[in-house]
């Protein structure tokens, strides 16, 4: 036991630590290793210093802005750059795309990869470490990542990436990024307190808010695509696992919420297939394309959107032909309610209108009921008056 606690301890250091061999941790069983739980719960329990700090307005805003910020670092660099290389850059320009989402405190982009990989090809399978349907909820969530097996990071599944030492030494060495970045927005704040007091700020404060809560926040999103994007939401295609689109989910990954579109064409830049599906990762990756650092965006092909295009009518069709049976089985149509409904009220609202409004005055004729215009108005004219006609 002591042996394994030393061990985890130098593996918060060195990740790529394994005495007895990667291979033999990758073959133990599936549990929660409490020494891995450790980082979790010195993570959340930062959160709790927003009770000795307080808040600010600039605190607040900065943890929501880099949530928002580090969550496309998720989205953009882990995901759709390191894991399935929907686009181009340069090695310099993917070793700072390593930097900037090693800010997410998420482990390495090789780990990242290595594992977002493996998921794609045993999706919801026996063999997927996170999949709610073989796991559960809570271990799809968090379980799975406290777990002795899930650590290493296999290179022989990456080796397009592993050959880089660069990115290989930011993998191995994952908490190096997160305590600069960490001591980095702590003297922030120690700035802002010195030059700018009326924000109403600090060091403390601005380390517990922008570092503690937007990153255990950021987490919790970035699983949520583990564990709610394959159970809630619509299935437009027929993949081999219970992949979703959820819009809900979209909006607070930034677009990754369109699961299920993504396990039908994983090589495209973008999630939301189609123009009516936010996908605000893909928005910013093209602008980046613009500058020139990154390059050759994989768009969807055009056979991929046709086939989403038939899913969708299928589904239409299906609907209404469900609607009809269900209507045929009760014998009654939900507009004979709906129309004398509507009837009686509009009934009801001439009358009450007749009830409550005071009759004017008996006076010179200003307009007459539409309908009594109406009629004159199909009425044949009036022959003139002859001449023999007397007046009154």
């Amino acid at each position: 036991m002591l042996r394994r606690a030393s061990a985890a301890l130098i593996q918060w250091i060195d990740s790529d630590y394994c005495p007895g061999g990667a291979e033999k941790m990758r073959n133990e069983p599936d549990k929660v290793d409490w020494i891995r739980v450790m980082p979790f719960v010195f993570l959340h329990a930062g959160c709790l210093g927003i009770l000795w700090v307080g808040w600010s307005p600039i605190a607040v805003w900065s943890a929501i802005a880099l949530y928002f910020i580090r969550m496309f670092a998720v989205t953009g660099v882990h995901h759709r750059y390191f894991s399935h290389k929907s686009y181009s850059t340069s090695r310099f320009g993917q070793f700072l795309l390593a930097v900037f989402a090693g800010t997410t405190v998420q482990r390495g982009s090789l780990w990242w990869a290595y594992h977002h990989r493996h998921h794609h090809q045993h999706s919801d399978g026996p063999e997927d470490a996170h999949s709610p349907h073989v796991h559960g909820f809570l271990w799809s969530h968090i379980g799975w990542i406290t777990s002795r097996r899930n650590f290493p990071t296999d290179y022989t599944k990456i080796k397009d990436l592993a050959k880089f030492p660069e990115l290989v030494w930011l993998n191995r060495f994952d908490l190096v990024v997160p305590i600069l970045f960490a001591t980095a927005i702590y003297f922030a704040g120690v700035a802002l307190e010195t030059f700018a007091p009326g924000l109403g700020t600090n060091g403390p404060q601005l380390l517990v808010w922008a570092f503690f809560v937007s990153t255990t926040v950021l987490f919790h999103g970035t699983a949520c695509i583990n564990s709610m994007a394959h159970l809630m939401g619509r299935r437009r295609f027929k993949t081999d696992d219970d992949s979703r689109n959820s819009f809900i989910l979209a909006i607070s990954t930034l677009g990754e919420g369109w699961h299920n579109n993504h396990h039908r064409y994983q090589a495209s830049t973008r999630n939301g297939f189609y123009w009516w599906e936010i996908d605000p990762t893909y928005y910013g990756l093209k602008v980046l394309s613009w500058t020139g650092f990154i390059w050759g965006l994989k768009d969807v092909p055009q056979s991929v959107l046709e086939e989403g295009a038939r899913a969708e009518h299928a589904a239409s069709v299906a609907a209404a032909q469900t609607a009809a049976q269900s209507r045929h089985e009760h014998g009654h149509s939900p507009l004979k309610h709906v129309i004398p409904a509507a009837a009686a009220i509009a009934v009801a609202t001439v009358n009450a209108a007749g009830n409550q409004i005071p009759r004017r005055a008996d006076g010179p004729a200003v307009h007459k009921d539409v309908s009594e215009l109406a009629h004159e108005l199909n009425r044949p004219p009036t022959p003139p008056a002859s001449n023999s006609s007397t007046q009154a």
